[in-house]
């Protein structure tokens, strides 16, 4: 299966600011990728890549006043299977962690383990362990939050969205991946595409998503608190303890954005001109 993904966005800019982005597929992603993606920035400006300490691909540019495009187009090659159900995941425990996977059990900005353990232990700790427990906790949330972009705001947290009920799909994750901390299970944030491949058709304008990542039986697995669906078309771009480290743009100094335009679409080739009807 092939799937174009990419984004037409605009800022408004009234003085010089420095600028980082998230804004390409992860690099685990890249060999799937049909050809080079054709990232945009205009005016062209000197830019700096890197890898962040999540293995995420990140630039930074210096960005002068006035308007700031950044766009790019791409096509990717994925296996067209919807995410796997791996039921026999086992927890593992603390002392067996990787190093590298402990950070994703310890609180962060937008999850505050300190404060929803009790909760999370009140509503779980009857659960199977495991594959069952994480899906419980996604069944809760899925199911406790009401969605809609009117309940967006970049401040809310996980014990926010707990205590108001409603929210975006950063605050579904939110709250799963604090309440499997809270369960001694390491959660990841993370964000990329995820098109209308499978699924009805949303009126929505299409849009940036985020879902979140376990570690049972010695391996990553995807969850999803917002659909609660097995998606297929997943397209990795970054990921993190939560919304803070794999923010899309990140701008030290006053920017608005002006234009948001996304798009993820089956295509019938990996040239990406023929839709899918």
């Amino acid at each position: 299966m092939f799937i174009r993904i990419g984004y037409d966005l605009e800022f408004d800019v009234p003085a010089p600011i420095a600028m980082m982005m998230l804004l390409r597929v992860h690099p685990s992603v890249e060999p799937s990728l049909c050809g080079p993606e054709a990232l945009v920035i205009e005016p062209d400006v000197p830019a700096t890549d890197f890898v962040d300490e999540f293995g995420n691909r990140s630039r930074r540019i210096l960005v002068p006043a006035g308007t700031l495009r950044l766009s790019n187009d791409a096509v990717v090659q994925v296996d067209g299977l919807p995410d796997r159900i791996v039921t026999e995941a086992c927890e593992v425990p603390i002392h067996e962690l990787p190093p590298e996977v402990m950070p994703f059990l310890l609180a962060s900005r937008y999850c505050e383990v300190d404060r929803l353990s009790d909760i999370a232990w009140n509503l779980f700790q009857n659960t199977p362990p495991g594959w069952f427990r994480v899906q419980a906790i996604v069944d809760w949330v899925h199911n406790h939050i009401e969605f809609g972009y009117q309940y967006a705001r970049s401040t809310k947290s996980a014990y926010d969205a707990y205590i108001e009920a409603q929210g975006v799909c950063r605050d579904f994750t939110h709250l799963a991946v604090t309440f499997c901390r809270c369960m001694n299970i390491p959660a990841r944030y993370v964000t990329g595409y995820l098109g209308d491949i499978g699924v009805p058709i949303s009126p929505d304008p299409m849009d940036f998503s985020a879902w979140f990542e376990v570690y049972l039986g010695g391996a990553w697995h995807t969850f999803d608190a917002r659909h609660n669906k097995r998606r297929i078309g997943r397209i990795l771009m970054a990921k993190g303890r939560d919304a803070v480290d794999v923010a899309l743009t990140t701008s030290f100094g006053p920017s608005s954005l002006k234009k948001f335009v996304v798009w993820t679409d089956e295509v019938t080739d990996a040239t990406g001109k023929t839709k899918v009807n």
